[in-house]
């Protein structure tokens, strides 16, 4: 079913029937990730049972540790292996979300690798640095691997540990960000960030902390919970001076070396760089919503 779509897709985008970019002819799935998957339709006569089991045809009952109880009638399940042995159902449903009731608060992100996130309200979200802190165990298992005769029992049991730690690092970070995106848009009517380059950052000194701190995956859940529940999310243009530029008076006062923490505008005004970057960011993005509306916005001179 997958190659059928994947080849409708491609001679549609040959012909010129099919919208947007053009789609490229199927090609077979790297598997470089070591994960396999399976998917069994409501032809295939899966189901839930009354305790709930997995029922799957030509494998019988299979117990599940139940994340969620499913909203609706599954009308599809993928069975899916990871690199470390892990298996995990995951069910296509229909759901209907609801908005959550709309508030006055806005806030402004400033992302950064020494904290985590300045919030425009002052908030600072400290960085979790999981993989930092979990890089003694993972060089520990790596080392092991590598010590491993190769096509030997030894070295497939080492490979299942190695990614046994990585998904350790990668599931507390997936967690982390799920839950405090979650808050963020509960307790904000509007989330503004600033569009950063984390491909470009990503091949400087620092690409080892900026892959750690997950920015793309934590703007994701963002955008895509502010979606879901009527938020309203907007990415600040990467090259808005938001550093530059006092938050009290507009000044803006050149460029600062990473160094400074804090520094003084002409006006008077004391600023901390990442919670002046902060409230510029919240003051950009609601400029920008406010044209998008067709409203006269006035900012500082």
């Amino acid at each position: 079913a997958d190659a059928n779509t994947a080849y409708r897709n491609f001679f549609a985008s040959l012909t010129g029937k099919r919208r947007g970019r053009r789609v490229g002819a199927p090609r077979f799935r790297s598997r470089r990730d070591n994960r396999q998957a399976i998917r069994f339709t409501r032809n295939a006569r899966f189901a839930v049972t009354d305790g709930r089991m997995l029922r799957l045809p030509k494998i019988g009952d299979v117990k599940l540790a139940w994340s969620r109880d499913l909203p609706s009638e599954p009308s599809s399940v993928t069975i899916v292996k990871d690199a470390s042995g892990r298996y995990f159902a995951s069910f296509v449903v229909v759901t209907t979300d609801e908005p959550l009731p709309e508030l006055d608060t806005e806030v402004g992100i400033d992302l950064g690798l020494s904290t985590f996130a300045v919030l425009s309200d002052g908030t600072v979200i400290e960085s979790p640095r999981f993989f930092r802190r979990a890089e003694r165990r993972l060089r520990r298992a790596q080392q092991n691997l590598s010590r491993k005769q190769k096509g030997s029992r030894n070295r497939a049991k080492a490979r299942i540990e190695v990614a046994k730690a990585h998904a350790r690092v990668s599931d507390a970070r997936t967690d982390w960000a799920h839950k405090h995106s979650t808050t963020l848009i509960r307790e904000n009517q509007a989330i503004y960030v600033e569009d950063l380059c984390v491909t470009g950052l990503a091949r400087t000194r620092l690409a080892k902390s900026v892959h750690d701190a997950g920015w793309g995956m934590f703007t994701r859940m963002l955008e895509e919970k502010a979606a879901r529940y009527g938020r309203v999310f907007g990415k600040v243009d990467r090259f808005f001076p938001s550093t530059q530029t006092c938050s009290d008076c507009g000044r803006v006062d050149g460029k600062k070396p990473l160094s400074v923490r804090t520094w003084t505008c002409p006006c008077g005004a004391v600023h901390d760089r990442d919670l002046n970057a902060a409230r510029n960011i919240l003051a950009a993005g609601r400029a920008e919503r406010l044209n998008a509306c067709g409203e006269t916005v006035s900012l500082p001179a």
